[in-house]
């Protein structure tokens, strides 16, 4: 839980500082130099810009200052919590200067689940921070001064957004939590109300919570490494308003299953699957190897634009389906496609890019290194009758050689990579395969802009950025470059 701060009075006065950080604040002759901060000193900060991970970034005698909270235009004091040889990180206790664009967060657990989350900052705000924040990475990291780049995509109403949750479950006071735990002190936080999610997911698993507590069905202890319930995880069709429930256990059996079964299927009929997987694993994946159908249909349908998609419980799938169809259509542009070319999807996963490509390409191949994911994006194929759209079980850098030394060549690349960016040998793979057109999505622009500048290197050019806001009130932010290759 973030600490409130204070904000100036009508009169622009503050209480002058007591204690041993008594005037350190950064102003004045008084003033340590940056070498001689301290945690627990006390620094006056002109914030400039938001984070990568939503934080406010000012300077301290050149030296930067990461303070959780405070926004672009603030000034700030904040306490020194950590020194490190290239930065300070500090939290935010007075502000002296509010910023405009500062509002009381709408949603009604934020203090619980904020953290770095900006939802004290205005939605208008959020996108000219993202936007910045993407402009930053390719100064600092492509050497790019004026990046190509056009203003961000964001939503009508950002609110509701998120068709799924993956909630910890935990016990306290006689009632079950589900939520997340916090980063400092690894306590359980209820966050089953955010404002973020679908309203479908917070309704049913507010009431999944009474049936585990009437039955007394054990609910898993992290620290004891006991009970039954680890996580809950609800899933919701935006085309259906069906919802698919799943229950991920350290043990093999529920008890009492079928009451619980006939509990929630009387209370939630929206809900139309009901899952268990188990994981008895200590790894923080959340998902175990063993999936058991308890009641419903195996999979629940979706759509994606004209693309079909049959979800198991495992299944990946973009969480913000509207701004994803804008991503998509970013990525379908700078494709440029003719119903000639062949398509290959470097980072496929369960084929989402590819078959939203699939109407207007010749061929398209996608490459995925994880075997679950290329057998969805089968499934997904057939879902949607693209029969040009193969996947294979691989990886990028010995497929793509080997299929140009076969003579198939690919016209347009595309890469969606996890958010650590392309390794470097599947960045060598791609300038050797020499497409015509390559399409990158990231969903991080420091990695984004890094691998940008090796392209260029190896004879592309950048021809735009969209920026797209997929994860409103949050500091992420998702990015559709198109490059194409030199002559």
């Amino acid at each position: 839980m973030t600490e409130k701060p204070k904000t100036q009075g009508k009169a622009g006065k503050h209480k002058a500082p007591t204690g041993p950080s008594a005037g350190r604040f950064g102003k004045g002759a008084g003033a340590p130099s940056a070498e001689d901060v301290r945690p627990g000193d006390r620094l006056v900060v002109t914030i400039k810009r938001i984070g990568i991970n939503g934080e406010g970034v000012g300077y301290y005698k050149r030296k930067a200052v990461f303070v959780e909270g405070a926004l672009p235009g603030e000034v700030v004091k904040a306490t020194v919590v950590q020194v490190e040889p290239s930065f300070i990180s500090a939290r935010l206790a007075e502000i002296e200067k509010a910023s405009p664009q500062r509002q009381t967060p709408p949603c009604p657990v934020y203090a619980e689940c904020g953290g770095r989350q900006p939802q004290h900052l205005n939605y208008a705000g959020q996108l000219e921070a993202k936007e910045e924040l993407v402009r930053e990475a390719f100064r600092r990291y492509a050497g790019m001064d004026q990046p190509p780049m056009r203003p961000i995509l964001g939503m009508e109403d950002p609110w509701g957004y998120r068709n799924k949750a993956q909630l910890q479950t935990g016990y306290e006071g006689g009632r079950v939590l589900t939520g997340l735990y916090s980063p400092g002190d690894h306590r359980l936080v209820d966050i089953s109300g955010r404002a973020v999610q679908d309203p479908a997911i917070n309704r049913v698993i507010g009431k999944v919570k009474s049936p585990l507590e009437e039955l007394r069905i054990p609910i898993y202890n992290e620290r004891k490494r006991q009970g039954v319930i680890r996580t809950i995880v609800a899933r919701v069709g935006r085309a259906s308003g069906k919802v698919q429930l799943t229950f991920v256990t350290a043990e093999d059996r529920i008890p009492d299953v079928s009451k619980l079964v006939r509990l929630i299927r009387d209370e939630s009929p929206e809900v139309t699957t009901i899952a268990q997987n188990i994981n008895k694993d200590r790894s923080p994946l959340i998902f175990g190897s063993k999936t058991v159908i308890l009641w419903g249909k195996e999979r629940l349908d979706e759509t994606l634009g004209d693309v079909r998609f049959s979800l198991s419980p495992r299944a990946f799938f973009q969480l913000n389906p509207s701004q994803t169809v804008k991503l998509y259509d970013a990525v379908k542009e700078a494709a440029a496609l003719t119903g000639r070319e062949l398509v290959v999807d470097a980072y496929c996963g369960t084929g989402t890019i590819g078959l939203w490509l699939s109407p207007m390409a010749r061929e398209v191949r996608g490459i995925e290194v994880i075997p679950e994911a290329v057998e969805d994006a089968r499934d997904n194929a057939r879902a949607s009758g693209a029969e040009n759209a193969l996947f294979f079980a691989g990886r990028a850098e010995p497929l793509l050689p080997e299929w140009v030394r076969r003579g198939i060549r690919p016209d347009v690349v595309v890469v969606d990579p996890p958010r650590t960016g392309c390794e470097r040998p599947s960045l060598e793979a791609l300038a050797q395969a020499k497409p015509a057109r390559l399409v990158y999505v990231s969903c991080n622009p420091s990695t984004l802009a890094k691998d940008c500048r090796v392209l260029l290197d190896r004879g592309f050019r950048l021809e735009w950025i969209q920026p797209v806001d997929m994860f409103p009130h949050t500091a992420h932010v998702e990015c559709c470059v198109s490059l194409v290759r030199k002559s």
